[in-house]
């Protein structure tokens, strides 16, 4: 397709979470974009919007104002760590060096109000490094993208509608984007490039029991249409995939609430126990391959246990005082009245409160190998039931520095790009390769990155 016939938008985003942060980058470039969303609900239905809006930035200026010695080199160190090595080093290296200047675009390109989170430190990061929002929910940061994309005169909205195929010319090129219409009809739309920000596969149940067969009967708690469309554009024009068995997985959505309540309350110093009233590991290891291991105890839930203090400290997450408006935080006086408000045997649990104290306070080694104690928990104690979930996998299309999608040789599709679930990501496999964060960043920084590329190549 020559210059003068083309009559499309130069790009074309499917899916209005990251990607929405791809097409606000790209029409900043002085690009038309287009973005194709399925579900008329987005600004509440998506990952995104059901994250707790934590962006790795490492080197980013809040680092500095407090003191943070941080950079991409050693978050690198902390991904490869976590993940045993087995993290592609290529991707982890691209969005480490990203991450700051992302984070800063999205304060002064954007207008996000972020901030480094300091009051915590999450699992596998070896310094504060995270940034969030007031309120620290994806909700927040959805609605501000979406109205910046709504006004933007070079952005516009397709909704609801989905991309079912990407058309290729002779030379392998994107000249199209097919798209799925309410009625059923579809539409071929001539572009230059698209960008798949669809999310992963999580919503669809055969691939859940062929890939993460260790979560596939756990609580699925991600967008609807995270169903593999991703893979499916991709495999027909020969893209390459991997780390399909990767995971997100979280151990802490409240149950009969149906909302996150969050693991500062284990960093705080809470403990996670199951129906027989014990621990069953160190929790401080992280949310994510904690999930398989609550399902995986009897009766797949369990209770986790904070004071008055962890309440207050965690009163900053909008999904903690959700939990608490719905009425799922028990109060007890001590270990026996906590016991019968949750039903857990008297004599156990008042054991293992006492025995996690005394690790806490230093007397005693933790038969689990738990290090990290903030403080010992003290009367009067709170306690939420939990569920293990799954909330986005971390497998699917191999991309390169640029974001762009490569095939089994790694020559990439000219045109095609990935971000998000819709890519392979930076966890390794399983779940315990996942840091916080691990979500957001590839979501963001790989649509940031495909934004910056096409630019270049269409001499913007």
């Amino acid at each position: 397709m020559s210059a003068t016939d083309f009559t499309g938008p130069d790009l074309v985003v499917a899916g209005a979470g990251g990607g929405l942060a791809g097409a606000l980058r790209a029409a900043e470039h002085g690009l038309s974009v287009l973005v194709v969303e399925c579900s008329e609900h987005f600004r509440r239905g998506n990952n995104t919007s059901m994250s707790t809006a934590m962006f790795p930035g490492a080197g980013s200026r809040w680092q500095a104002e407090a003191g943070v010695a941080d950079s991409p080199e050693a978050f690198v160190a902390d991904i490869m760590a976590k993940t045993k090595g087995r993290a592609d080093a290529r991707l982890a290296g691209t969005l480490a060096a990203v991450s700051a200047p992302l984070v800063e675009w999205l304060a002064d390109g954007v207008g996000l109000p972020l901030s480094l989170v300091t009051d915590f430190n999450y699992p596998g990061h070896s310094v504060p490094r995270c940034h969030s929002l007031p309120g620290r929910h994806g909700t927040s940061v959805i609605d501000h993208l979406a109205r910046r994309v709504r006004e933007h005169p070079d952005i516009d909205l397709l909704i609801p509608a989905r991309l079912v195929d990407v058309r290729t010319g002779e030379d392998g090129a994107v000249n199209a984007a097919v798209v799925s219409l309410p009625d059923g009809t579809e539409e071929e739309i001539p572009t230059r490039a698209v960008l798949l920000a669809t999310n992963g596969y999580g919503a669809d149940r055969a691939l859940v029991d062929k890939y993460l067969p260790e979560i596939a009967g756990a609580l699925y708690q991600g967008g609807e249409h995270s169903r593999g469309d991703a893979l499916r554009i991709g495999a027909r024009l020969g893209a390459a995939t991997g780390f399909l068995d990767a995971y997100q997985g979280h151990a802490a959505v409240a149950a009969g609430a149906g909302t996150l309540l969050g693991w500062a309350t284990i960093i705080r110093g809470g403990v996670l126990v199951d129906r027989t009233g014990r621990r069953f590991g160190d929790e401080t290891r992280g949310y994510s391959e904690y999930a398989a291991e609550l399902a995986a105890r009897p009766e797949g839930t369990g209770w986790i246990v904070i004071d008055k203090t962890i309440y207050d400290e965690c009163q900053a997450f909008q999904d903690f005082r959700d939990v608490d408006s719905a009425g799922r935080i028990l109060w007890a006086d001590d270990a026996a009245a906590l016991a019968e408000v949750t039903g857990l045997p008297a004599g156990p649990l008042a054991a293992e409160l006492a025995a996690s104290a005394a690790a806490a306070r230093g007397e005693a080694a933790d038969p689990h190998g738990r290090v990290h104690w903030e403080r010992p928990l003290e009367p009067r104690y709170a306690a939420v039931r939990v569920l293990p979930a799954l909330f986005h996998t971390q497998g699917g299309l191999i991309v390169n520095e640029d974001a762009l999608v490569v095939n089994g040789s790694d020559t990439p599709i000219p045109g095609l790009y990935a971000a998000g679930g819709a890519a392979a990501g930076i966890s390794g496999h399983g779940a315990d390769g996942y840091l916080p964060g691990n979500g957001l960043l590839p979501a963001f920084g790989l649509a940031y990155l495909a934004a910056d590329h096409l630019a270049r190549a269409l001499g913007r």
